[in-house]
């Protein structure tokens, strides 16, 4: 199949993955299993047909914007669907595990405790802020690449979207809520009592809910959020592959956004959304996907076009 790109491979075969994973490992926590393969199933045949019709009618502004883009559409989707179906493995969430081994490791809870030693409103909003730009970085590096040069858009998008859809695995096979446990229940889950004491406390500093940021993610993590999506932090970990391509592609701003991501790792920990753990498996798996990824794209690129020598294909791609 001609038409397809690595990153078309890598939806399509995290699509049948889990769709298979679901239908041969439900349990009582995934009553409606069957229509989680049937979603599986229509995205299946939905995202080859775009494909198909990408190929067919390239002229139309419309179909080329939906197949390039359309992975992106799908992150969403996918992440969500980690909260729907991440206890078929393991029937409670892991946090009592990975809570002890924070204990150990650092010998506190360090993401309950930043926050309770600096509740300082500007402080507060700096990390949310920053936390926030996650979002608008994957979509903002996207969009400029796509405008900029088709290749090194085509580049971006299938590293992110190994990345993400390594993560959304882990987070189905591995469930870990992370700090928010702490603070309340989720799907009736609440930890033992012994690993509840590990935190000294159980509200949030009512200086900070006045910010601005505070109140998006609070509305954000309402509406989106997937309890058990908390190990490796994609928030660190697809960050981190933001930068790695603006540091090939779009220099003039990789300083700045470096300095972005840096403060938005501390803010994982600071704004109560990720263990110190968390931190450092999202930055393990930046350091071995992205490589990884960036090598699989490449590989894929020379056997997809054959008629191409492989050197030209990776100069498709050369920073600028």
């Amino acid at each position: 199949m001609k038409q397809y790109k690595f990153v078309d491979y890598a939806t399509q075969g995290y699509c049948l993955l889990v769709g298979a994973l679901i239908l041969l490992f439900h349990n009582a926590t995934v009553p409606a299993w069957p229509w989680f393969v049937l979603a599986h199933v229509a995205c299946l045949f939905l995202t080859h047909a775009l494909i198909q019709a990408g190929a067919r009618w390239r002229a139309s502004r419309v179909l080329d914007f939906l197949r390039h883009f359309y992975p992106m559409f799908l992150y969403i989707g996918f992440f969500r669907e980690t909260g729907w179906v991440n206890r078929m493995f393991f029937s409670d969430y892991l946090d009592p595990k990975v809570i002890a081994f924070e204990q150990r490791l650092f010998g506190c809870q360090p993401s309950v405790l930043l926050m309770q030693k600096l509740p300082w409103l500007g402080l507060s909003e700096l990390f949310y802020a920053a936390y926030f730009s996650y979002y608008l970085m994957i979509g903002g590096v996207a969009l400029a690449l796509f405008l900029r040069n088709r290749a090194q858009f085509r580049h971006y998008v299938s590293v992110i979207s190994f990345l993400f859809y390594v993560c959304y695995l882990t987070y189905i096979v591995f469930p870990v809520i992370g700090p928010p446990v702490f603070f309340s229940s989720f799907n009736g889950y609440e930890l033992p009592a012994q690993v509840q004491q590990l935190a000294p406390v159980h509200v949030y500093p009512e200086a900070l809910k006045s910010g601005l940021f505070y109140r998006l993610m609070a509305w954000i993590y309402g509406g989106f959020e997937s309890p058990g999506a908390a190990v490796p932090s994609s928030h660190v970990a697809v960050a981190l592959g933001t930068v790695f391509f603006s540091f090939r592609y779009l220099r003039p701003i990789r300083y700045y956004h470096l300095v972005v991501v840096i403060i938005l790792c501390l803010s994982t920990a600071y704004c109560r959304y990720h263990y110190g753990v968390d931190v450092l498996s999202g930055v393990l798996t930046a350091a071995v996907l992205v490589p990884l990824g960036n090598w699989l794209y490449f590989r894929s690129l020379s056997r997809l076009s054959a008629d191409a020598p492989s050197t030209v294909l990776a100069a498709q791609a050369k920073p600028e």
